[in-house]
């Protein structure tokens, strides 16, 4: 029955009632039912969404990414449906959920992400993934994958958290036994994810079985517990025959305009405070005597740039940082942070030193702070 067909002999066997049809051995069943499906697809859209956010939010740029298609296969069937080279992202489960998955994105997706959070464009990138590239990747899939988790907490209820993943570099298509068994169930998660213009491809996300249905079920069971019902008040007790409007004026004293106060409380009153009175103070010269030993941190600060991370990471020997500030300007002298002083810089036997110039008025301060 290799070719999906009966053979002579096979029917021959089924009309004499001694031979039962078989599973072929290479197709095990799995029983994973298509409301499973639903909610593992639900799970993966809500939680993938909150990872896109955070994703935009590290690359500057708009990230969407699409309800998945959720199937059951093994890893020879992704191996061959997803050949190319690919960075492989295993994330493990360290709270609420037992187990882990993974998610598999082409090396160039990946050399394109960690170029726009290095301030680059995402265009001409090149698929030899350098360590800090690769631990680029690692840090955005370990912010995605957190917030993920966060957002599946929410749905269970319950705390879920996550190891920081693990990266692999991998041609799908040369096998990858690290992760999982050949043989093993899986099931698979297709998105599509578009970065503006510069990304649009699949990104998979594979969880085993055994996981997908332990998620399922938290789902499940945060979905049919009872809600919190309200306290229900106390039946009131049936109120007494009315009497007579003259006996009730009589019996009912006139209240007296005070607030309520609840059963087996403590009367409260409203505080009250001695008035302050102005006094006039001096402050010694003396009292600075306390203080003269606590030391300050003094520096000098020649000038600022700003750079981006991709033009620090280009830094090297040789390189030339221009300064906010002209040569022959005054520089700052900080003290604890706060300008002090403007000062010139000199040379005493053969050291840098500063000379004060200037210094920063009080006034001058507090309208800085201003």
């Amino acid at each position: 029955m290799g070719n999906g067909m009966l053979s002579q002999e096979e029917i021959d066997a089924l009309l004499r009632g001694t031979v039962a049809p078989e599973t072929p051995a290479e197709e095990p069943v799995v029983e994973f039912s298509d409301m499973e499906k639903d909610a593992i697809g639900e799970i993966a859209n809500i939680s993938m969404g909150t990872a896109a956010t955070t994703l935009s939010q590290l690359l500057g740029k708009k990230v969407d990414i699409t309800t998945p298609k959720v199937d059951v296969t093994n890893a020879e069937q992704i191996r061959k449906d997803y050949p190319i080279p690919s960075v492989i992202v295993d994330v493990k489960y360290k709270a609420g959920i037992e187990g882990s998955n993974f998610l598999i994105l082409s090396q160039r997706d990946g050399a394109v992400i960690v170029d726009l959070m290095m301030g680059g464009d995402g265009k001409n990138v090149s698929l030899e993934l350098t360590d800090l590239q690769i631990s680029g990747i690692g840090e955005a899939m370990n912010q995605m994958m957190g917030s993920a988790a966060t957002s599946m907490s929410t749905m269970f209820n319950s705390l879920v958290d996550i190891t920081p993943p693990k990266l692999v570099l991998n041609d799908m298509a040369g096998g990858n036994q690290e992760f999982v068994q050949p043989d093993e169930a899986l099931i698979r998660i297709s998105f599509r994810m578009v970065v503006e213009d510069v990304i649009d491809s699949i990104l998979i996300q594979v969880i085993p079985v055994s996981v997908a249905k332990g998620m399922v079920s938290k789902l499940m069971g945060t979905m049919d517990s009872p809600a919190p019902q309200k306290p229900v008040p106390a039946k009131a007790q049936p109120s007494p025959q009315p009497q007579p409007v003259q006996q009730q004026v009589q019996a009912q004293p006139r209240p007296q305009p005070a607030q309520p106060r609840a059963q087996g409380s403590m009367p409260v009153q409203p505080a009250q405070f001695t008035p302050l009175k102005p006094t006039n103070l001096t402050v010694s010269q003396d009292n600075l005597g306390l203080i003269l030993d606590v030391p300050l941190q003094v520096s000098v600060e020649l000038g600022k740039a700003k750079k981006t991370i991709k033009e620090i990471l280009e830094l090297g020997p040789g390189s030339v940082i221009e300064l906010d500030r002209l040569a022959g300007e005054p520089v700052d002298m900080i003290v604890n942070g706060k300008l002090v002083a403007k000062c010139e810089v000199v040379v005493i036997n053969e050291t840098f030193g500063i000379r004060v110039t200037d210094i920063i008025q009080p006034n001058e301060r507090i309208a800085s702070i201003q």
